[in-house]
């Protein structure tokens, strides 16, 4: 049995056969691949996109979704072992991830880090617990890592330069955002990117903002495997010059982790590292740069209205390809 957790977990070949499915889901939407089967969302954190394309990818291929929020429609869940249940939890995820198996074919799961220790929540014990005892295949809706956001943002790219990316400049770069977030887009941005074989820049305002080291160390691994390169810069106007693509992103710093606070005033003093009409401008042929973010996105705090209603910003393209990317996962897991 097999799950999605992380792209890293699959082939390459296995990754562009999904891409392939997705595009032709794209062209012809509606099937019978789910047919008389079902899968369960399991929603520990808010979402739109996701929730969306995935009920509505389940129902194009003739199945059925059912959303399940812990805490709220359904039983606070415990993930420890060892622990004394008399607090706010209800049942354990050992009899969760068993009873849903019985009832659904594939399970989803959505849950964000606690954001107070990262040597806790980089060991993903929420997505861990269901894949260990599910015994259905379990797909990774975020948690510490986004992969269905990075095959939607793959396939634009395919959209827009063919299959082939190799050689591409590719710039992931952090963005100012009010609050610390997660750090799972940027993690699955570089591993994919590094996967496809691009040439990668990590821009980021200092070494603070690297990534965690296993994402670092998936990328490198990356690049040895499929060719392409991984540099981190803290210059803003050479990470962007001549770029194929702008992927923004906003995340917090991993050594002040559940400190937002002491980081606050560092990360002030970015804001200037929002993408605007300059800095793109300084993209391949005169400008002509994709620029994509996962969505949501504060306007004119992440990137300009110029930048955001540009004729080279695909951030529509790779929403929509969320849907179709999914489809393409869940019925390649159905099929065994």
């Amino acid at each position: 049995m097999k799950h999605f957790l992380n792209t890293q977990d699959w082939s390459r070949a296995e990754l562009d056969a999904v891409l392939d499915e997705a595009a032709a889901f794209k062209a012809s939407p509606l099937g019978q691949q789910m047919a008389g089967k079902s899968i369960a969302l399991v929603f520990f954190n808010p979402s739109l996109r996701t929730r969306t394309s995935f009920e509505i990818g389940a129902t194009q291929m003739g199945g059925h979704a059912v959303v399940l929020a812990p805490g709220k429609d359904a039983w606070p869940i415990e993930f420890d072992f060892g622990t004394v249940m008399d607090g706010e939890a209800e049942e354990h995820i050992a009899e969760v991830a068993m009873v849903l198996s019985r009832y659904v074919d594939l399970i989803g799961v959505r849950a964000f880090p606690k954001f107070v220790d990262w040597s806790v929540d980089r060991q993903d014990k929420v997505l861990a617990g269901f894949a260990k005892y599910a015994t259905v295949p379990v797909i990774n809706l975020e948690t510490i890592t986004h992969p269905c956001q990075e095959l939607a943002h793959a396939l634009a790219l395919r959209e827009r330069f063919g299959k082939d990316l190799r050689g591409r400049k590719y710039v992931l770069t952090w963005t100012y955002h009010p609050k610390a977030l997660n750090t799972a887009v940027a993690n699955s941005a570089l591993t994919i990117a590094t996967r496809l074989g691009m040439d990668v820049t990590l821009l980021c305002p200092n070494e603070q903002y690297l990534l965690d080291e296993r994402y670092m160390g998936w990328a490198q691994q990356n690049v040895a495997e499929s060719g392409g390169s991984l540099q981190v810069s803290h210059d803003i106007d050479a990470a962007y010059r001549d770029a194929d693509v702008v992927y923004a992103k906003s995340w917090g710093a991993l050594p002040y982790f559940g400190n937002w606070e002491a980081e606050k005033p560092m990360r002030e003093t970015l804001k200037h590292f929002i993408v605007d009409e300059r800095k793109m401008a300084l993209t391949r042929d005169g400008g002509k740069g994709l620029f994509s973010h996962c969505l949501p996105l504060r306007r004119n705090v992440k990137a300009t209205d110029g930048v955001m209603d540009s004729p080279n910003c695909i951030v529509i393209d790779e929403a929509e390809n969320r849907l179709h990317v999914q489809k393409a996962v869940m019925a390649r897991l159905l099929r065994g």
